[in-house]
């Protein structure tokens, strides 16, 4: 029997499935029963649960010591630092606790930069309208739903909301002399899994060079590995002075980075940002083993999967729409996504929703033969929803 949430604050519409325990791409309820994940636990689990060589690397540093203050030399911070910067060609890294805090980290950085340079009040930072980057105050702000700002207003000024389908708009916006920053998504997750568009991606390559505007690329959700590449932005050939990671980076303790680049690498000096759990030493150990895993052959493999995954739900009974890149997947359904992820997961399938639709963010190292099964099994029960 399910047990009652009773004393958790009822923020979560929660699936009547009591998760205990995991190994791989496969989930066991309290009843021993088997269920296939294809959400990672919100992409968090990037090589699935309990993953042996993760595992083997937090167990290892809990047993030294499992958080190392700040104010120290963390060995698996350094680590890890290093290890991102040789991979992404970054410069400085910063590490928190969580995407939220990534971006925050982010646009400090960014206002920085433009306080130093343009003195008369060059702050605001322009984002996509039905993007996401966090459940802080300033991360709604930078939010660009209204459904999310409801009732928590005011909110924190400088952020402008712009369509991806209107490169114009940035255009206008950019020509102000009062932008410092574009933050985008190269595939908007909780806006319901939709890739950025190829004019825009090169309408930001073109006004943040000409106008001295920091590119900030959220990658909390489109990366590291989901979309085939280390990093998203790579697909549309962009240059961003700022990158943000989370969720899988981790690969299932909360850890944040905010990665700078080039003439941001110098921008937060001593004082200017903190945090006390950021970069804890058992988050980095793990999350060393996921980066050093991220190689051409797991992209490869992303991608073999993502093509049999599209082809398997294109034109299928039910299925309006199949989005997304990588193993970043959004299903647009006739009936609604939420009662087709409810009757998905009692027959042991996990996925989750997000903008009225389905969406799929499995293990990257999730075996086929799994994978398809479980991709029939959502198609069996979308065809008869109809």
């Amino acid at each position: 029997m399910v047990q009652k949430a009773t004393h958790l604050a009822d923020t979560y519409k929660k699936f009547p499935v009591e998760i205990e325990a995991g190994k791989g791409s496969l989930v066991f309820d309290s009843n021993g029963k088997a269920y296939i994940d294809l959400g990672a636990q919100t992409g968090v689990n990037i090589f699935g649960s309990a993953d042996d060589i993760w595992l083997s690397a937090v167990t290892e540093q809990a047993g030294k010591i499992p958080h190392i203050s700040n104010s120290y030399i963390s060995p698996p911070q350094i680590s890890l630092s290093e290890l991102l910067c040789e991979r992404s060609g970054a410069e400085k890294v910063f590490f928190s606790n969580s995407g939220a805090e990534a971006n925050e980290c982010a646009v400090k950085a960014a206002r920085k930069y433009s306080a130093r340079k343009y003195p008369d009040g060059r702050h605001t930072v322009v984002t996509l309208q039905n993007s996401f980057h966090g459940r802080t105050i300033s991360m709604l702000s930078a939010t660009g739903q209204a459904t999310f700002h409801r009732q928590f207003k005011p909110l924190t000024s400088g952020f402008e909301y712009v369509n991806p389908d209107c490169p114009e708009a940035l255009y206008r916006l950019c020509g102000t002399g009062k932008i410092c920053a574009v933050m985008i998504e190269c595939v908007r997750g909780e806006g319901g899994v939709i890739p950025l568009p190829e004019a825009f991606a090169q309408a930001v390559k073109r006004v943040t060079t000409e106008n001295d505007v920091l590119l900030i690329c959220d990658e909390i959700q489109c990366g590291p590995g989901r979309c085939g590449r280390l990093f998203a932005y790579e697909n549309y050939g962009l240059s961003p002075d700022i990158v943000t990671l989370a969720k899988g980076l981790g690969g299932g303790l909360p850890l944040g980075a905010t990665l700078f680049f080039g003439k941001t690498a110098d921008v937060l000096r001593e004082g200017d940002h903190g945090s006390t759990f950021g970069g804890n030493a058992c988050a980095c150990a793990g999350a060393e083993t996921v980066i050093r895993r991220l190689t051409d052959d797991v992209f490869s493999g992303v991608m073999q999967k993502s093509a049999l995954v599209f082809g398997a739900l294109e034109g299928a009974k039910g299925i309006k729409k199949v989005r997304g890149k990588g193993l970043m997947i959004g299903i647009e359904t006739e009936q609604p996504s939420y009662e087709i992820a409810e009757k998905c997961a009692g027959r042991g399938v996990l996925l989750t929703t997000a903008k009225g639709c389905l969406r799929l963010l499995p293990a990257l190292n999730i075996p086929e033969s799994l994978l398809m099964r479980g991709i029939e099994i959502i198609k069996s029960v979308i065809a008869e929803s109809v």
